[in-house]
Formats: structure tokens, sequence, C-alpha cells
């Protein structure tokens, strides 16, 4: 650049002006150049002061415990509103009655259904009785017939004995009429050819054939006798299978009309255990009319109101806030920073509304803060996005304060490692997590 122009000879000469000689003498100009100086070295030492890493969590006061939590009562069964026994605010003792309803389903309008049904259940519990009673009865008449089945066989086996030493004795008495026809003949031929030869007279001859005839018949009548016999024989075997079938019978008769009435009797019992079971759901059901309290506890808010409305089965009727609870406090942490949240980690918390000064680096150095310990980590995401975490107080310091509702927010601060301010400013420009914290004394045991 062509150099035509007398700047330089300006710049050389300016130094001889008086203006410009106060200005160059004033002092603020050395002042600033120390404050300068300074301020760059406190901020050179402030870099290397420690800092206590943390995660931040915005959530709201709960309770530890499920069952002392805000809750509504629900209608079981469904009605009409009929009378409300207590107001908004108003404090009731757990078995309190909060309202009554009435019946609007027209199987449960008869005002006597309980009794009515309980007389169903005596009546069928008599029958029942009555068929226990017609079964002992024909188990009694079965074990007659039984015993006497036995004796009439008996008596028919013995029968029998009987007819087969008859037919014993008359064919042994056959066998001597055969013997006495022989005798009679060989006597009956001898007299004949004596009579013959004359040594006999013919009389004696005609005796002979006499006695002859006369055990012949007898033979005839011998055989008959025995043919008697067997046909008795026959006839008291006969007896026993005609015993044993007509006994058959009568037990199949009558066993079945055992199981008839035995049948009868569990269809009976079937229909008791029905009626037992509809006669406790009325009377069940005749106690929900009157909508209780299930805990000690303040009305909040009447979710239902009016007289004559009708309400449904599940119906949320009004909330109640248990009298007694323990406080805790719900915060939710992301899913980047929930390898560092650890159960039974401090917490530092703060309540909306109360007064506080908060240095997060310096927890210490921290006004209007209370002290937590970490009870329960979510392991499913929650619908925000992030893990819930369940912080309930520290023992060893302050209480919190008993002004705080549930439901009020608060603020949270996990604790983690301390390390140089200037690491924190590096880590958080460049977007890094906070270090990777264990709390002390996890041994390896206690990780598995």
């Amino acid at each position: 650049m062509l150099n035509i122009s007398n700047n330089n000879k300006i710049t050389e000469n300016i130094e001889k002006y008086s203006t410009y000689k106060n200005l160059s003498e004033r002092p603020h100009y050395k002042i600033l150049n120390k404050i300068i100086i300074r301020v760059s070295l406190l901020s050179l030492v402030i870099l290397f002061l420690p800092w206590t890493q943390n995660i931040s969590g915005t959530g709201a006061v709960t309770t530890l415990k499920p069952d002392q939590r805000p809750q509504t009562i629900h209608s079981a069964i469904a009605g009409r509103i009929e009378k409300w026994y207590v107001k908004e605010g108003d404090f009731v003792q757990k078995g309190d009655t909060i309202l009554f309803i009435s019946e609007t389903k027209e199987d449960y309008l008869d005002p006597n259904l309980v009794e009515n049904t309980e007389s169903q259940l005596k009546a069928k519990e008599m029958a029942q009785q009555s068929y226990g009673g017609k079964v002992n009865s024909l188990s009694a008449q079965i074990q007659a017939i039984e015993n006497e089945r036995v004796l009439k066989i008996q008596q028919a086996k013995n029968k029998v004995r009987q007819s087969i030493l008859k037919v014993k004795s008359d064919s042994m008495d056959l066998v001597a009429v055969k013997t006495q026809i022989k005798i009679a003949t060989t006597q009956f031929n001898r007299s004949v050819s004596l009579n013959k030869e004359g040594l006999k007279p013919m009389t004696d001859v005609e005796e002979k054939r006499l006695k002859l005839q006369e055990t012949e018949a007898k033979l005839i009548t011998q055989e008959n006798k025995l043919i008697t016999s067997e046909n008795e024989l026959i006839n008291a075997k006969v007896e026993i299978n005609r015993i044993i079938a007509e006994y058959n019978d009568k037990l199949s008769k009558t066993k079945s009309d055992q199981f008839t009435a035995l049948s009868s009797q569990y269809d009976t019992e079937a229909q008791v255990n029905k009626l037992k079971n509809q006669y406790n759901n009325y009377k069940i059901r005749n106690g929900m009319y009157y909508i209780k309290a299930p805990q000690s506890g303040y009305v909040n808010r009447a979710l239902q109101s009016g007289i004559g409305e009708t309400i449904k089965e599940g119906t949320q009727i009004v909330s109640i806030m248990p009298a007694k609870y323990d406080i805790a406090v719900e915060t939710y942490v992301s899913p980047t920073d929930l390898p560092l949240i650890h159960k039974g980690e401090k917490v530092r918390i703060w309540f909306d509304g109360w007064p506080t000064i908060v240095f997060s680096g310096w927890p210490n150095m921290s006004y209007g803060t209370f002290g937590g310990k970490i009870v329960a980590v979510e392991n499913f995401i929650s619908p925000n996005g992030k893990f819930r975490v369940l912080i309930a107080p520290d023992e060893k310091e302050e209480a919190w304060p008993k002004q705080i509702s549930i439901g009020s927010g608060a603020q949270t601060l996990a604790l983690l490692d301390n390390v140089p301010i200037w690491f924190e400013i590096w880590r958080t420009l460049n977007g890094f997590p906070p270090n990777y914290y264990q709390p002390k004394g996890e041994t390896t045991a206690e990780k598995k």
C-alpha cells in the first residue's frame, strides 16, 4: 500500500500535546490493570476449588406407603343416593358411614329378600335331611334282603343235600328190591322144577309166584320213588337258582331306589349350597348400602352430589386423605443419569414455598434444604421418558417441615463425586455425563 499521507508524522508529534500528556498521566488505568490481574488470579484459584457433582430432579411430595396416599371410595353396587352423613373437610374414622344408597335393580327390590331366601334354604335343608333318611332306610333294607338271601340259599342247599341223600337211599332200596326179585325168581323156578318132579305141591308154586309178583310190584314202586327223589333233587337245585334270581332282583330294585334317593339328595345338596351362596350374597349386598370409610382420614372432595341420583358399580364417590402417613418425595431422573443413582444414597431436597438458598456445587453452604435418602428406584421408564425415584427423610438430619402438603412440588439434588471446578466446566461444555459414581463401602459381594 502506498505511503502517501503524513499520518506517521502526526503520530510522532502527538506526545508534544498537553491533552495527551494529561490523559497518559491519569491513575485509573493503573488501577484497572491491577483489578484485571487480581480477578484473573482469583478466577484461576477458583477453577481449582472442589465442586460436588450432582443430579438434579423435579418431583412432588407423596407418601412412602401406597395405603397412605389419597384414595377415592367407590360404590361396589349400583344404587340411588338417599342420604349423606359427611361433608367436605370432615374427619372420619375407619368404618364411619359416609352415605346411604338404595337398591335400583329389580332382582333385589324385595325388602324381605334375605328372609325369603333363608326360608327357602331351610326348606331345602329339610328336604336334604329327608333324602338322607330315605337313603339310610334303603341301606338297612338292602342289608336285610342280603341276610334273607343268605338264609334262603342256605335253606335251599340243605334241601338239595336232603334230596341227594334221599336219592341215594332210594337207589339202595332199588338195588335191594332187584336182589329180592332175583331171589324170588330163583325160588319160583326151583318150586316149578320141584313141582314137576313131584317134590313140591302146587300151592307152594303159587306162593312163590305171588311173592315174585309182589317183588316185581315193589320194584316198580321203588323205581317211581327213585325218580321222584331225583326230580326233587332237580327241583331243589332249580330252587337255589330261583332264590338267587329273586333276591338279586329285589336287591337291584332296592339299590336303584337308593341311587335315586342319593341322586335327589346330591341335587338337593347342590341347591342348598346355591341358596346359601345367594343368601350370603344378599346379606353382604345389604351391607353395601352403607358406604363406609376404609381408613381414618379427611374427606377432601365429594365426587358425587345430590339426593336421588343413581350411580353405577365402581363409581367414584368421595376422595379421602389418610390422617397418618409417612411423607416422601418422588422425583424423576433421565436415563443417562440412572446408573449413578443407588438405593440408600444421600439426596438434598428443597420444597416449593419454603425459603431456600441453594448452591448446587456446595451443598454445605445451602440454606433451607433437607436431607433424604433413596429408598426405591423404578426399573421401568415412566411416560415422561424418565425413571421414577422415591426418596424418604433421612433420620440422621433435620426433620422435614410438617406444613408440607401432599402433592406440592419439590426439587432434588443427588450428590456425586467431588471434582475441581475447571473439570466440571470442561465436562459441561463438552456435554459429558458426571463421573461414574459408586457409594463408599459398597463391596464386590454387595454388587453381586
